[in-house]
């Protein structure tokens, strides 16, 4: 059955994503958690329609994995925030943590209120120069590859990718302060500024407020509450248990906690990475 335009626009988004994201070091190997299953819900709207062969031209330029959650910055903008935030890896290292939460049922129903959300960071993309770097990539792709397209093609499809992922980026953040489908969103929880979305994912003064806030410079992946934590002999004395699992960017979002227990003070928070878990992502 043919897929739909929209199928096809994701698809190319993700692709260009995988691109762009490569270009910063092909002889990376850490892997990455898959996007959380509420991205992976979200799709272009049907009027953002890429023909075939944007879409197979996309999938031409994606690596073997197939898969990178984000795009890599712009050249013009590389040197100013890729490195610029403190311990924040070229390549995320993604580490696979359970945090705990237990207290009064009353304090800890509030806290979960206000803790679901979309689990995305609605950040303002800079698709003029993502779409400058696709043309560049397909016009002078790096040896031992050959351009397969001419420039006006190369043009027209960088063209039709910047809007595939503007209306995945779109779709995305429509669902922010609408979808409680992340049970521990960090957004919804300590909120970046609307100055600092402004800024873009990579800009020096968007990673450093990540860092001094959240303790990591990326949103959670894979969060996922884990139903049996209320009957876990080790926390059978309080009163209520609330447990997740997730997957965080390079350390623990320790500064996050830290703002966490002084907002709620009456529930304990105990976070434990598994680093075992991570190794065994990498490989």
């Amino acid at each position: 059955m043919a897929r739909s335009a929209a199928d096809q626009a994701s698809d190319a988004a993700e692709a260009l994503s995988a691109w762009l994201a490569q270009r910063q070091g092909a002889e990376a190997s850490d892997a990455v958690p898959p996007a959380p299953a509420w991205e992976a819900e979200v799709s272009a709207p049907p009027d953002a329609a890429v023909p075939d062969a944007a879409a197979a031209g996309a999938a031409a330029l994606t690596d073997r994995e197939g898969a990178a959650p984000r795009p890599a910055p712009s050249k013009h903008r590389r040197g100013r925030g890729a490195s610029a935030a403190p311990l924040r890896l070229p390549h995320p290292d993604w580490l696979q943590h359970r945090l705990t939460i237990s207290g009064p049922e009353e304090k800890l129903a509030s806290f979960r209120a206000a803790a679901a959300g979309a689990g995305i960071i609605p950040w303002q993309l800079d698709l003029d120069a993502l779409a400058e770097d696709c043309f560049l990539l397909l016009a002078a792709p790096p040896a031992p590859q050959l351009r397969t397209l001419s420039l006006a093609g190369a043009r027209v499809l960088a063209g039709q990718l910047r809007e595939a992922v503007a209306a995945r980026q779109a779709a995305a953040c429509a669902r922010v302060g609408r979808s409680r489908a992340c049970p521990f969103d960090l957004h919804a929880l300590l909120p970046v500024p609307d100055a600092i979305l402004r800024l873009g994912p990579d800009h020096p003064e968007a990673l450093s407020w990540l860092w001094q806030h959240w303790g990591t410079t990326e949103a959670l992946r894979h969060v996922a509450e884990d139903p049996g934590a209320a009957g876990d002999p080790r926390h059978a004395a309080a009163a209520a248990v609330f447990r997740v699992d997730f997957w965080s960017a390079d350390w623990t979002p320790w500064r996050a906690l830290l703002h966490l227990r002084e907002a709620w003070p009456a529930l304990r928070f105990d976070i434990r990475p598994s680093y075992d878990a991570a190794g065994a992502e990498d490989r």
